[in-house]
């Protein structure tokens, strides 16, 4: 995946536009590249209400929805709408994120059907094994399991000779000795880009709000850290050889900056334009340029690694 030149590094992340309902708006708003999903094959509701909980004084959000969305022939259906009526080649590159059903007997078919369908519409499509909200679906980074799924994926993109870029979304609650096994399975099967990271489903210790005690991800401020620090951990490893888009607490150009230092090529948000708005990317731009100016630097791209 290769965010074009003339464009920013900042993206929106999968959750916002789980249905490819929003992306009409969301092209206005600035980002260079936006992930729509996690897409299931078929349409399911998700977890029960209520499911999703702000936490406004540590600019957070818990959410435990557990993949609701339309399915994929519907989504499919509303891409391709878009892509009908929006053709300058200056818009967002459109990502889609794929997981696989709550109550599926095969969980591999789930994420192959999905590469199938949307392979001819996405710009990249995310493998989603990260969302501590479907039951079992981290097990995925498990080695063999992980090289299993990726290996499904691969066969059926060579099958459809699809050269469409794949990216793994990992969780940010892995431990130091997976960051090796993970990484190795990623280059060995030609795995572009891996996002870092998901949602925690721990990290709560600092939190003063009742609402800490809620099941679900938390996203935002509290994970900005751990997101940064796995980033950097993974980066030592991978060495340039897949791109990294970074995802936890980006809300300003300082967080984006603490990102790129860290070894992330891109980032995405999604909390940051909860409690900052939608133009929340040219602010970042903004603050992001002073950043490097003040610094001497001329662009972004210098900066990554150099934590």
């Amino acid at each position: 995946m290769c965010i074009r030149d003339r464009t920013h590094p900042v993206g929106l992340a999968a959750g916002f536009d789980k249905n490819a309902e929003a992306l009409p708006g969301l092209l206005r708003q600035n980002f260079s590249f936006i992930e729509i999903g996690t897409v299931t094959p078929l349409p399911q509701i998700g977890n029960s209400k209520p499911r999703v909980f702000r936490i406004p004084e540590e600019k957070s959000i818990i959410n435990k929805l557990g993949f609701p969305n339309l399915g994929a022939s519907k989504i499919f259906n509303n891409l391709c709408k878009i892509r009908k009526y929006h053709t300058l080649g200056l818009e967002p590159l459109i990502g889609v994120n794929i997981g696989c059903n709550k109550n599926t007997k095969n969980p591999l078919k789930d994420y192959e059907k999905c590469f199938e369908i949307f392979s001819s519409v996405a710009d990249y499509i995310t493998i989603n094994i990260s969302s501590p909200n479907t039951e079992d679906l981290r097990n995925f980074h498990d080695q063999s399991k992980l090289n299993e799924l990726l290996k499904e994926i691969e066969n059926e993109k060579k099958e459809l000779n699809s050269t469409v870029p794949l990216a793994v979304k990992v969780s940010p609650d892995i431990e130091d000795k997976e960051i090796n096994n993970i990484s190795d399975v990623l280059l060995n099967n030609n795995i572009e880009v891996v996002i870092i990271s998901n949602t925690s489903d721990s990290t709560r210790d600092s939190l003063n709000n009742i609402q800490k005690h809620q099941k679900g991800g938390l996203s935002g401020k509290p994970i900005e850290e751990k997101s940064t620090n796995l980033i950097n951990k993974f980066y030592k490893i991978l060495n340039g050889r897949i791109k990294i888009i970074g995802v936890g607490g980006v809300d300003s150009g300082k967080s984006a900056y603490e990102k790129f230092l860290a070894g992330a090529n891109y980032v995405q948000l999604y909390t940051g334009m909860v409690y900052r708005g939608p133009n929340i990317v040219n602010l970042i731009k903004k603050e992001l340029k002073e950043l490097l100016i003040k610094d001497g630097v001329k662009n972004f791209s210098e900066i990554i690694g150099k934590k």
